[in-house]
């Protein structure tokens, strides 16, 4: 997933050996009943993006490996998806040139060393880049390749195959019959559940593909891009897109690619402060979570790519991988587990009293700025207040709604995590400062645009109530 390569593909479109852990032959198995949830993975890719014409090299590996040298380094790489991030699925790219000659030999080490761990393994087609149309390049060497892999693989319940990555070259109709001529020529002794069928386009669509009955049975192969509407900076658009993308097809549907700019800092923890990339990875991972589905990240690695989960150290068979960004992981875990973080929640805070909004005057971002009531004007970052759980009302992302040296004064300072900074937001609508016990206060019960804003004993009066929105 070449994000600037991809991007503007998508907008072109838009525009026109060991094995172990086997089981015994599944020909006589009925379609297993899809779960999508069950899948919490990773992509590891080629740094070509995985779109090669010779044999494909995932990051950390070398063409010159043997057998055991793969499946040693590949061991290191996957324990640590693991460990780190709960990982229990790898999805990894084959290709003709791959899988139909000497090199499958070496391939197949990093196979069986996530097979050997526990893991589940998605191998999805990829096409080479000289044509790059979204359609299958050769038709006689991408079945043998299939029958290659399933020769190997297919008496291995933990082994999945996707027939291939982003057929966008196809029609909708084109495409389910291709797919279902697959599960003709190479899916009749395995379950359907094992097949992961993508969407129409990019993948970005499983709906016709869901339709399709012959296709029932098989999971779906969804993708799901932040750069794909770089204008959309609310996390509520980025739900109802992926919803309407999925459907009624959820219990089915494993979002198998999906990424944001891991490289820049950007808290995915935090407010999302007009980035549509938090927007974009709070929403999908929000919605993941509320919908039981499934996921596998892109990337877990790929040398060079930003959305890279992780970073590659180390050098032989003694790899390491470093952690990009906490703050997406916490996410991944969020999706995943439902532990890390939820999403914080941006909002104003209007007051009861007077109807006016919390704002820093001058849309200030000077520490030890002080506060009054405004004229509540939508989209405003110097009104937009994130309750975090930490219990702190942040605004512009890394100032905190502070009560000066614990006193009675209310100003922005950097967040520090002091309980000068930390509230309880009660039911009644009052806002109690935790280290003092006052309340949020209009002062003077004032009801004006440009009334100062304090802290005053608790009274419950209109002028300590605010609403959220």
């Amino acid at each position: 997933m070449s994000t600037s390569r991809r991007a503007l593909a998508f907008m072109a479109a838009g525009c026109l050996s060991l094995i172990g852990l086997q089981a015994g032959p599944l020909a006589a198995e009925a379609a297993a009943a899809t779960d999508s949830g069950r899948f919490q993975g990773v992509n590891w890719a080629d740094p070509r993006d995985n779109y090669a014409s010779d044999e494909l090299v995932l990051s950390g590996l070398s063409k010159t490996d043997d057998f055991p040298t793969t499946y040693a380094k590949s061991s290191a790489i996957i324990g640590q998806f693991q460990s780190k991030f709960g990982v229990n699925t790898v999805r990894l790219p084959v290709n003709p040139a791959t899988v139909n000659g000497a090199y499958w030999q070496s391939y197949t080490g990093a196979i069986d060393a996530a097979v050997h761990k526990g893991a589940k393994v998605l191998l999805g087609y990829w096409e080479a880049p000289e044509t790059k149309d979204g359609r299958i390049d050769n038709q006689a060497s991408y079945d043998a390749m299939w029958s290659t892999i399933l020769a190997k693989y297919g008496d291995n319940r933990q082994v999945y195959f996707e027939p291939m990555n982003e057929p966008f070259g196809y029609t909708a109709a084109q495409w389910t019959d291709v797919a279902a001529r697959w599960l003709t020529d190479h899916g009749q002794n395995i379950a359907r559940e094992r097949v992961f069928v993508g969407g129409t386009g990019y993948s970005e669509d499983v709906r016709p593909v869901c339709a399709d009955s012959r296709l029932a049975g098989t999971h779906l192969s969804l993708h799901h891009y932040g750069f794909w509407h770089g204008d959309w900076k609310d996390r509520a658009q980025w739900s109802a897109d992926l919803r309407t993308k999925v459907g009624g097809c959820a219990s089915r549907t494993v979002l198998t690619e999906f990424g944001a700019n891991l490289a820049g800092g950007l808290d995915y923890n935090g407010p999302t402060n007009g980035s549509h990339e938090i927007a974009y990875l709070q929403g999908d991972t929000d919605t993941l979570r509320e919908l039981g589905m499934g996921s596998v990240y892109w990337p877990g690695l790929r040398n060079g790519d930003w959305y890279s989960l992780t970073e590659l150290q180390g050098t032989g068979t003694n790899l390491t991988l470093r952690t990009v960004n906490q703050s997406a992981a916490d996410r991944l875990a969020w999706a995943w587990f439902g532990t890390g973080r939820p999403s914080v929640q941006n909002g104003v805070l209007r007051g009861v009293g007077s109807g006016h909004c919390l704002d820093v005057p001058g849309a200030s971002k000077e520490a030890g700025s002080s506060l009054i009531i405004w004229w509540c004007t939508a989209g405003s970052a110097n009104q937009q207040w994130a309750y975090t759980p930490e219990k702190e009302l942040r605004v512009y992302g890394n100032m905190c709604l502070d009560a000066d040296h614990g006193g009675r004064g209310l100003i922005i300072w950097y967040c520090n995590g002091g309980d000068n900074q930390k509230w309880n937001l009660n039911a009644d609508g009052t806002v109690t400062n935790q280290q003092n016990g006052f309340n949020l206060d209009v002062s003077g019960a004032a009801t004006a645009p440009g009334s100062s804003v304090a802290l005053w004993y608790g009274n419950g009066a209109p002028n300590q109530r605010w609403q959220r929105s």
